[in-house]
């Protein structure tokens, strides 16, 4: 009866933290919404840095009526899942926090706190330096027309646009938990150091591969992924060798 109990108020508190999570990020959304014009304009800032030199006249357009109230629903349900990760992270820190030892809740703090940071960087990244590389890119196919051809220009729609930077956002911030990710499976004893050091070869041709199919077909947004990615790798690398020097000094001094 009292491990029923038990049970019971453990599902309790993990659904009051849960619904609480929700109730923030529900939050997030309604008041991004009402700033969804402000939160678009600054998502749009790399294309507008992009062609503000650019002799053609630019715009973005969109073709259907529901469309950018559309694209303001998905950039305030993007601003509210953005904001709310890390309280949804926390709340569920402190439901499990309880039935862990000192040295495990140390263990985990710093993953805690890297998680949100690793995924900003990534969004950093796009937002900063692949996002306007890939514009210039993607420009560099235009064309001007002669008397025998039209000419080919980019007129680009409100909510592609933004489906596409907020779909590198995401995939930049999930692929940057790959130092997380390691160090874990190197806690529990999946993988080692040595382990990652001699499958880097297949690692490399992993890496390019998911950043082909998480990127648009385009080289540089490949490129722009796949190269921090590895960065990350040989971080991880020296990560979890740390991480097993400091745990056999640990063994050593309770021996």
């Amino acid at each position: 009866m009292a491990d029923s109990n038990s049970f019971t108020s453990h599902f309790v508190e993990l659904r009051s933290r849960l619904l609480n999570s929700l109730i923030f990020i529900f939050v997030v959304f309604v008041i991004s919404y009402f700033f969804a014009e402000h939160i678009y304009n600054f998502l749009v800032e790399p294309y507008a840095d992009a062609v503000k030199d650019d002799k053609n006249s630019r715009r973005l357009i969109f073709t259907a009526l529901h469309e950018t109230f559309i694209t303001y629903i998905k950039v305030a349900f993007f601003s509210a899942i953005f904001i709310g990760s890390p309280v949804l992270l926390v709340q569920i820190y402190k439901f499990i926090a309880p039935g862990l030892y000192k040295n495990e809740k140390k263990a985990i703090l710093p993953y805690l706190i890297s998680t949100p940071i690793l995924f900003l960087l990534g969004g950093l990244l796009v937002y900063y330096l692949v996002m306007p590389l890939a514009i210039k890119f993607f420009l560099s196919f235009e064309t001007l027309g002669s008397n025998s051809s039209l000419p080919i220009q980019l007129e680009a729609k409100v909510n592609e646009y933004l489906s596409l930077i907020m779909r590198l956002i995401f995939a930049f911030g999930i692929s940057f938990q790959l130092p997380i990710l390691l160090n874990l499976l190197a806690r529990i004893g999946v993988v080692n150091s040595d382990y990652l050091r001699k499958r880097r070869r297949y690692v490399i041709v992993i890496i390019f591969t998911i950043a082909a199919i998480l990127t648009p077909p385009d080289p540089v947004t490949q490129v722009g992924l796949a190269i921090p990615l590895l960065l990350l790798y040989e971080l991880s690398i020296f990560t979890v060798r740390f991480t097993e020097k400091k745990r056999e000094m640990e063994n050593i001094e309770d021996a």
